[in-house]
């Protein structure tokens, strides 16, 4: 190679290299709330990596360093939404998600209740205030319900599926010093969400490991993660430095208690959700479901009409479901057939009779 066109190539290399820690020593500026060890601790990344850039010996060491950086100055130190504490709105907001229900919907209220009481007096109100746990089964509503919550405090939201999680480090984060090393979920959860003081759903704790042992130690972390008097200084190991989980309202879901050690359970407020009866599904199938089905496949409500007596068919159509999964999947099923029909020209309207029903059901 030409001697002229290497030096062309390493001079532009630099020019880039310094550009990237130029970018780095900006992001680590601007970084609201990084506390000031920390802070420090970055900047003395960045001098690092501008004095191996000098001889050249820095492509391994950058990668790894500047991806922990942007991950630290991407996290949420300071950054917080406002809460809305209205209890008439909480309520609207689980009203327009889910039908009946008026006991849970009753101990979530107390609930926020407190939280209400203790922020007004000028007390850490999530601190004092046990983990909401939702146990039932599948499809009656567990998600959708902590969803309707964020939304009542006005909080972003982000669920973290718990299944077959098969390491802590899954959780904990993985030490930077290892290949392809990333910090866990929950510090993830908090990037993406952009806030510290997000709802978290860790959803079917259940069924965090199928392993006893393993089993045993993701409870342990989970009890550091729940409990206040750890998580203001939870130890991610990717972040290798104190995150403040203190202002994170965590809510679990399960649907069962059997496999969820006893520390952890004494750190919960158990709400049972129930299952639905047919008189409840067909209330949610008419007011809740279809708006949202003709919504998402293209329909207008005046192009498929529904003979009332084929409700009771259309509800229970695989025999006894407790939740209400398989009854929108059904619907939206009907529904894809018929904007189909529409689509081709075959008919402008389908009037949904007990003839015709059989046809438009999934097989």
């Amino acid at each position: 190679m030409d001697p002229d066109i290497q030096t062309t190539n390493e001079d532009k290399n630099a020019k880039f290299l310094f550009e990237e820690l130029q970018t780095l020593n900006n992001r680590i500026q601007q970084t609201q709330g990084l506390p000031e060890d920390l802070k420090l601790k970055l900047e003395q990344m960045v001098m690092r990596l501008e004095r191996m850039a000098k001889y050249g010996h820095y492509e391994t060491e950058f990668d790894t360093l500047s991806r922990y950086i942007e991950t630290i100055t991407s996290m949420p130190w300071s950054v917080k939404t406002k809460d809305r504490l209205d209890l008439a709105f909480a309520k609207e907001m689980m009203d327009k998600t889910h039908f009946g229900m008026e006991y849970v919907k009753d101990r979530i209220l107390e609930y926020l209740s407190t939280l209400i009481l203790l922020n007004k007096r000028g007390k850490d109100a999530i601190s004092r205030s046990p983990i909401l746990l939702f146990v039932g089964l599948q499809g009656v509503g567990k998600t959708t319900l902590a969803l309707s919550i964020a939304k009542a405090l006005e909080r972003k939201f982000i669920r973290i599926a718990m299944g077959g999680i098969g390491s802590t480090l899954e959780l904990r984060g993985k030490s930077k010093a290892f290949p392809e090393a990333e910090p866990g979920q929950i510090v993830k959860a908090l990037i993406k969400t952009g806030v510290k003081n997000p709802v978290i759903l860790l959803d079917e704790i259940e069924k965090a490991s199928g392993e006893k042992g393993l089993r045993s130690d993701i409870m342990a972390v989970l009890l550091e993660i729940l409990d206040p008097s750890q998580n203001i200084e939870f130890r991610d190991h990717y972040v290798d430095y104190p995150v403040d989980l203190g202002d994170v309202l965590f809510i679990c879901s399960a649907n069962n208690l059997g496999t969820i050690s006893a520390a952890l359970m004494d750190r919960m407020e158990v709400i049972k959700m129930p299952s639905y009866t047919d008189a409840e599904k067909l209330a949610i199938a008419k007011d809740y479901l279809m708006p949202q089905i003709f919504e998402r496949t293209g329909l207008r409500p005046e192009e498929l009409e529904i003979d009332p007596n084929l409700w009771p068919g259309i509800v229970r159509p695989f025999g006894f479901d407790t939740g209400i999964r398989s009854l929108g999947r059904t619907l939206e099923s009907i529904c894809r057939k018929v904007a189909k029909e529409i689509v081709e020209g075959k008919t402008t309207k389908v009037y949904l009779t007990a003839e015709n029903l059989k046809y438009y059901l999934p097989q």
